[in-house]
Formats: structure tokens, sequence, C-alpha cells
């Protein structure tokens, strides 16, 4: 193993405290820390020590594919590292948001590249799985509620414009899709006094303590009602939420680890200023009701769990070394990428060890050996999820 250094994303929406907390630096920081990107994704690269300068993994990888990343995931994912680990801290709602599957991924990268004029949805052929799993407490939206709960939200706020969509939210599943498509494609010139009047309706309780939160940052963004269509969950640390293909969800608030099949193709449904193609949304979603959004730790061995997911992209474990297992050896085949939460754990591949600080990672070829866990503290381990 040797260390990784990555970088730190500066979106508007990010913490200036989590990452560096962290990491052990000054709070707060200068300015937002959104995300730290431990991977080999062309928009920011994580860097390795080369001969006293820094040389990035894409690079490394895209010289020694054989090396790094093993066969097995070069026969299945080509020359390119497939996930992504992060560290990701909101301190305001992220964008409602979804990712196509690999076919469509594929299929609109393609018509994109093809167009003369117009934005572009896709800027790769890949698809973008999420698992986050929660280290601070988490909200988040993630997946479609029951609709017939949705209804009757949307019907206590008592406004008279709302109707259609309860009205379609009442037909069950089958109605979600009208009732995304009416609230996204409400005329411009009427949406501020629709999110207003919500806001404005004197309705207690989470649902519309929600919609003022998000109104009070996104005001007349119709992003504000869907959001209510939604399961609104809560992570205690260790929780986690699975995003597949076509799940519509955002990050509200809190701190996690996410890790990600590597692809930048995001199409947006609301809470934002950027632009949202309603159609090719509503395309890609897929409207069936999530019942179960929270997904919990499955112990693998002493002081190892995973949260699995039914995709070959990634896999993640998080590794507990402490006094009742001072030693844990995790045998993964494939690329590995280490980020140490807490505490002060040393890894070895049988290349050499490496001890990391939280908020410190570091980066395995797949030619190595098991992973040998010490130290005191926890870490969080990402590698390709073959089998």
């Amino acid at each position: 193993m040797e260390p990784l250094y990555g970088p730190i994303r500066d979106y508007a929406w990010g913490s200036r405290s989590a990452i560096a907390e962290l990491q052990g630096r000054p709070v707060p920081s200068d300015g937002p820390e959104a995300e730290l990107w431990l991977g080999a994704h062309p928009g920011a690269p994580a860097t390795v020590d080369r001969g006293g300068e820094r040389a990035s993994l894409v690079d490394l990888v895209a010289a020694e594919p054989g090396h790094w990343l093993g066969a097995q995931v070069v026969d299945r994912f080509g020359a390119r590292l497939p996930f992504l680990l992060k560290v990701l801290a909101a301190d305001a709602p992220l964008s409602l948001q979804a990712h196509p599957d690999p076919e469509q991924a594929r299929a609109g990268y393609i018509a994109d590249g093809a167009r003369v004029q117009g934005r572009r949805n896709y800027v790769d052929p890949y698809h973008k799985p999420e698992l986050l799993v929660a280290i601070a407490p988490m909200e988040a939206l993630c997946g479609f509620r029951d609709p017939a709960d949705s209804a009757d939200v949307l019907a206590a706020f008592g406004v008279p414009a709302l109707e259609p969509v309860v009205a379609a939210l009442r037909t069950g599943p089958t109605g979600l899709r009208d009732a995304v498509r009416l609230l996204l494609t409400w005329p411009a010139a009427q949406r501020a006094g629709l999110v207003d009047a919500v806001v404005a309706a004197r309705v207690a309780g989470p649902d519309a303590e929600l919609a003022r939160s998000l109104a009070a940052d996104y005001p007349g963004d119709p992003g504000v009602l869907v959001a209510l269509l939604l399961n609104h969950v809560r992570l205690a640390p260790g929780e986690a939420i699975w995003m597949p293909a076509g799940n519509l969800h955002a990050y509200l608030r809190g701190t996690g680890v996410e890790i990600m099949a590597a692809s930048d193709n995001v199409l947006r449904g609301g809470l934002t200023p950027k632009h949202v193609d309603v159609d090719e949304l509503l395309r890609v979603l897929r409207f069936e009701v999530l019942t179960e959004p929270v997904v919990m730790a499955r112990p693998v061995a002493p002081g190892v769990v995973c949260w699995p997911v039914p995709v070959e992209d990634f896999a993640l474990h998080r590794v507990t070394v402490d006094a009742a297992t001072p030693e844990v050896r995790l045998p993964l085949a494939g690329p590995r990428v280490v980020l140490c939460r807490a505490g002060r754990v040393s890894v070895d591949d049988g290349t050499g060890p490496v001890t990391l600080a939280p908020g410190q990672a570091a980066v395995g070829p797949s030619a190595a050996g098991p992973l040998v866990f010490t130290g005191a503290g926890e870490a969080f381990v990402a590698t390709a999820g073959l089998r």
C-alpha cells in the first residue's frame, strides 16, 4: 500500500467543518468543502508520490492497467478504475437527481455526441449507482414513498392548484409519473406562487417543515414539492442508503462515506438553478415505491462489515481494529482504496505497511496480497465488486 492524496471539491453546499475536522485541520475551513475524492476519476484524480512529485492515479492506471486493476477488472470495465470513493459533507441540500442505467447511459452519450446544439445530459457512457454510509447523522431524500401518503400530504396544504397532482397520486404508483410531470412543468410564471402557497399554509408536521426548509434554500423551485413525494430518511452512523439507476434522491445535510461507479451522469429534478431536462428525467426515473430505503451493515468477519449491493463496479467494507480484534485480515481481489475514519490504522498488503490517521487514505494494486489491518481505529475499504 502507499499513501493516496485526494482533492477536495469546493461546491457551495459543502461544509466548512466536517472534512476539516476529519483530517485534523483548523475549523472553519477557508471555504466550503463538499467532497473528498479518492479515486481515478478524470474530473479530480487522486495522486501518489513518484520520485518526489505527485502522479495522477488516472495516469498510473492507464500506464499499467493489469498491475493496478487485474485482468478480471480490465476485462469487465476496461483500463479504468470502475469506482470512486468519497467523503461527502453537506451543509445545504443538494439537487434532486437520478442516474441512468448502463444502456441508457451508452445510448444517451451517443445521442448527445451527435447533437449540433443543446445541452448535454450525458458526459460519459457509464451508469452511476451509489451507496452512502453515514459517519455522522445524515438526512436525505431517497426513492418514492407510497403515493397515497404523498397525496394526503399535498392535499393537507389546501392549495387548489395541487388538486390534479393529488388526483394523479390517488391512482397509485401508475400516477407517480403524471404527478412528477405536472409539478416540474408548472408554468414558470405561476411556479413561485404555488410554492409560496404551500409554505404559507398553516400545516404542521415533518412534511410541512421539510417544504419550508427547502423553500428557504430554493424559493419558487418545484423540487420543493417533488421532494414531498420521496422518503425522508434520517441515518444514524453506520446506516446507509442505496441509490440504483432511476432512483430520485437528494442529500440534505450531514456527512457520509460514499462509493459509486465512476461516472458524472446526473439528471436533475429540482432544487437547483441548473437545467432540468424533464423529458429525459422522466424517461430515466423508475416510478416504483421504495418501501425500505435504509440499508443496514452485514457482518462479514470479526471486525468487518459490508453493505451488499447488486452491482459489480464496487464493494465497500468497514474494518474496526481494537482490543477485541487487534488484527483483521481481509482478502480482496482487484484494486483497493483504504480510508481511515477514526483512530490510527496500519494496513499492509504485502508490499509494505502504511499507517493512516483520520482522513488519510492509501491505495494498493490488484497484484498485492490480502489486506492486514492493525492498530486501533476504523477504516473503509473500497474495491471492485466482482466475485
